[in-house]
């Protein structure tokens, strides 16, 4: 009877060994609605090193409050053109922004410390911010292809996975946790 006892001990730690294993514990996939948006935020980033190329060609700051403003004013429009919520969707694009700058200052500083951009053209700033101005629809159609996940409470994981490896750089790397940081709501 003890050997009974022991034996049926061992297959339930067998047992639990194998629904508590790493394969079982992994994190849900994120759902198919956040890698295309992810795509579209980290190539509004890779934008910002064009802008960053054409600010140091003009010496213009990086800071462009008017321009800053243009966007957030109109966003709210937008938004509900798509169906989504105002106030939150102004935060993700501010986010959007902040991201921009952080890769325009990051080059900027690199460029100063060696002295010099990289040779080629230096891209116009007004057909930079077209690219940027029609980004934002797509931006705005993916956001609301994944806002029904925004409050799930797994979406700062999920989007911490598929940021990891969406970047060419550090750099690059921190802008994208930069504008991703409005992307997931408190949990409801």
């Amino acid at each position: 009877m003890r050997t009974l006892r022991v034996k049926r001990f061992l297959w339930a730690i067998l047992l639990i060994g194998l629904f508590l294993s790493p394969m079982s514990i992994r994190a849900e996939a994120a759902p198919d609605a956040l890698t295309p948006l992810i795509d579209a935020i980290a190539q509004r980033i890779a934008i910002a090193d064009q802008v960053a190329l054409s600010k140091w060609a003009s010496h213009a700051p990086v800071e462009d409050l008017k321009r800053e403003q243009a966007v957030l004013t109109a966003v709210p429009a937008q938004a509900s053109r798509f169906r989504l919520e105002p106030d939150p969707t102004q935060r993700f694009f501010s986010a959007q922004i902040e991201a921009n700058k952080l890769v325009q200052y990051g080059l900027l500083w690199q460029w100063v410390q060696t002295g010099k951009a990289p040779s080629g053209s230096h891209p116009d700033l007004h057909e930079i911010r077209a690219q940027l101005d029609r980004l934002q629809n797509t931006l705005l159609e993916r956001l609301a292809a994944f806002d029904p996940y925004r409050r799930d409470a797994r979406c700062n994981q999920w989007v911490a996975s598929t940021i990891a490896d969406a970047a060419a750089d550090d750099l690059h790397r921190w802008a994208l946790v930069r504008a991703t940081g409005a992307l997931c709501a408190k949990p409801e």
